[in-house]
């Protein structure tokens, strides 16, 4: 039965955690019924254990039924509402070479643990340079998820906060915008499901990629999130008001536009990219 505001939501935070802290020291899971925003919540932590002189926390899967005041890239909102959307978000130390390209490896994460076995080899949840995943259906194409990369540094320590806005059961928008990409829920691919079972089904792999990441970059995550690209051989539009098409990413994660200059490489994370004539997706999550 799907969760509703007077039913308590089921957590698995106890199996999440005896499978992910075997290969993360001190892992836990903490699940909050409403706070403004978990990725705040988890750099606040952050910055008080810093000024305590203790150091970064140990990681966490921070999990919030509901939350208030959630943030999007680019100070986006995020509307969060209990059982309609998973909102959580991972804080734990990493210490890789290059960050660019860790929104796409957790985008990827994501895509392939909700649809491991695409059918026909053509998947549904495609990937948005940088930090979107979309549903591909009958519908057309709707934002499904939304992640939100965060870093903060003590000393020579690096801590990452990574959060990630699914929304799982349809949204009741009261009065969409004609020009917005309308929201899609989880439960088109996967009807029935809820927002612990969806939990259950990211984080351990989640957790997984990211260490991957860790070690050796974006490199081999490159050939699978080419394998959902949503934006390959697409005209895009960016944000300072370059036009061209895009051709894939870069094995450091950038994006590769063909324009009228030739080839750019664009990494910056505050430049937007849409398909041309697309209008800019509504922030749901």
């Amino acid at each position: 039965m799907s969760p509703t505001p007077t039913t308590p939501i089921r957590w698995p935070a106890e199996a999440i955690r005896e499978v992910v802290a075997p290969v993360l020291h001190g892992f836990t899971v903490e699940v909050l019924p409403s706070i403004d925003s978990s990725n705040t919540e988890l750099m606040r932590r952050f910055r008080a254990a810093s000024a305590a002189g203790a150091g970064a926390p140990e990681a966490v899967l921070l999990v919030a039924e509901q939350q208030s005041a959630g943030r999007g890239r680019m100070g986006r909102s995020w509307q969060s509402s209990a059982g309609d959307s998973l909102t959580f978000s991972l804080g734990m130390p990493l210490q890789p070479a290059d960050w660019s390209g860790l929104s796409l490896a957790v985008g990827i994460s994501i895509a392939e643990s909700l649809e491991p076995a695409p059918q026909g080899g053509q998947p549904r949840i495609r990937l948005k340079w940088p930090n979107d995943l979309w549903l591909t259906d009958a519908q057309g194409e709707r934002k499904l998820a939304g992640i939100l990369v965060e870093t903060a540094s003590w000393g020579e320590l690096r801590y990452v906060v990574i959060g990630v806005g699914l929304n799982v059961r349809p949204l009741a928008l009261a009065e969409p915008a004609a020009s917005a990409m309308p929201p899609a829920a989880l439960r088109d691919l996967l009807p029935g499901v809820d927002v612990a079972q969806a939990l259950q089904l990211l984080a351990a792999p989640l957790v997984q990629a990211v260490q991957a990441f860790g070690l050796f970059g974006f490199a081999p995550f490159q050939a699978r999130f080419a394998a959902r690209d949503a934006l390959a051989g697409r005209a895009v539009h960016l944000s300072d008001g370059t036009e061209g098409v895009a051709h894939g990413v870069g094995e450091n994660g950038a994006l590769l536009v063909h324009t009228a200059a030739g080839m750019q490489a664009i990494s910056s994370s505050e430049v937007s990219v849409r398909p041309v004539g697309q209008a800019v997706p509504a922030r749901p999550c």
